[in-house]
């Protein structure tokens, strides 16, 4: 009666090592509801993977994965002077394994003088202008730190966060190097994410002085997508005929056909899903399509059976969601499973099974 994530653990544990072996410096990613797998179990298997450095996503996140990873921890959010990066008491055994990632000088100066062993990366702006120092900023902070004689063990390098790929962000990450090496910083480590083996491969000669670390989440926990199989189980069967009425909103039957209860609802994130981003003429297409068949109460459901995704009868419920299976379909019995196929960044699973 669970939403469950069940995991070939040989095929998934190659697909990590393999995926290790090609990209040295590897700094995994664990964040959110962990990639579906939870930020405990990924930071052991960071752990089993033998990095150095686990990312987290916020301050909040750091409880779920230092007793369980015994390297040093990223956090990717910017460091601010408030909320919770203030409940690190500086000197800490926790903080001392702590890198902050700064984003505006004035928080550089103010994490100094907060904790002045404080170890960080400094994140230049990108065209994502999501968080980061401009060229200018990047070179005050540069200035800033030269005049406490360059903090070259505090300074772990700069952080880049490019954005998904749109084509090779090679020409970007060229620009941006201009600007990390006129900033004269005292490091030689660019920590990068969303770049391709072969881009790496190319920074790499371009600037053979200069290290560069990427930070993989999706690609390094998901890249083998047939390692991975979600199931709900169904919970109840009711057959129904043409106009009969049913659910929380009293809908009506369109046509004959069987009432599925199955397991998982919006407290796990199904019907909940990001939107992909995808902007092509299909995609709006269909976007327009799903919204044509959900003004008459037809929406397509994560749920398939058979191979086919079947249709939510209503909007999910919270632990549940209800399907519509037309008449002459097969239909599963109370106990079978159904396969479900999720977004694993916004889905939570009652159960994760690693074979």
């Amino acid at each position: 009666m669970s939403l469950v994530l069940t995991v070939d653990g040989e095929r998934w544990r190659s697909h990590l090592r393999d995926y290790a072996e090609r990209h040295p410096g590897l700094v995994p990613v664990a964040k959110g509801n962990g990639y579906g797998f939870g930020l405990g179990r990924l930071a052991r298997k960071a752990a089993w993977l033998g990095v150095d450095t686990l990312a987290v996503g916020t301050y909040d996140e750091l409880g779920e994965v230092a007793n369980r990873f015994d390297g040093s921890l990223l956090v990717l959010t910017p460091w601010r002077p408030f909320g919770a990066a203030l409940d690190l008491a500086p000197g800490s055994p926790l903080t001392r394994r702590v890198v902050h990632t700064v984003s505006r000088v004035e928080d550089l100066e103010a994490l100094l003088a907060r904790d002045p062993d404080a170890r960080f990366v400094l994140e230049r702006a990108t065209s994502m202008l999501r968080h980061g120092l401009s060229a200018r900023d990047l070179r005050a902070a540069g200035a800033l730190l030269a005049a406490r004689g360059g903090m070259r063990e505090q300074l772990r390098g700069v952080a880049l966060h490019l954005p998904l790929a749109q084509g090779s962000h090679l020409g970007e990450v060229r620009r941006l190097m201009t600007d990390v090496v006129a900033a004269d910083l005292a490091t030689t480590t660019v920590w990068v994410s969303h770049l391709s083996e072969a881009e790496q491969g190319e920074l790499a000669t371009s600037y053979p002085d200069y290290t560069f670390r990427p930070r993989t989440g999706t690609g390094l926990w998901l890249g083998d997508r047939s390692a991975l199989r979600v199931t709900s189980t169904v919970l109840d069967v009711h057959p129904v005929e043409r106009g009969e009425v049913f659910g929380y909103r009293g809908r009506s039957a369109p046509k004959p056909g069987t009432i599925l209860v199955v397991s998982g609802g919006t407290a796990h994130g199904i019907g909940l899903e990001a939107p992909s981003g995808d902007l092509s003429l299909r995609s709006r297409a269909a976007t327009l399509a799903r919204g044509g068949l959900d003004a008459v109460g037809f929406v397509r459901s994560p749920f398939s059976i058979d191979g086919k995704q079947r249709l939510f009868a209503e909007p999910p419920h919270m632990q549940a969601s209800m399907l519509f299976v037309p008449a002459g379909a097969h239909v599963p019995a109370v106990g079978d499973p159904v396969d479900v196929r999720v977004r694993y960044t916004t889905t939570s699973f009652d159960d994760v099974v690693i074979s």
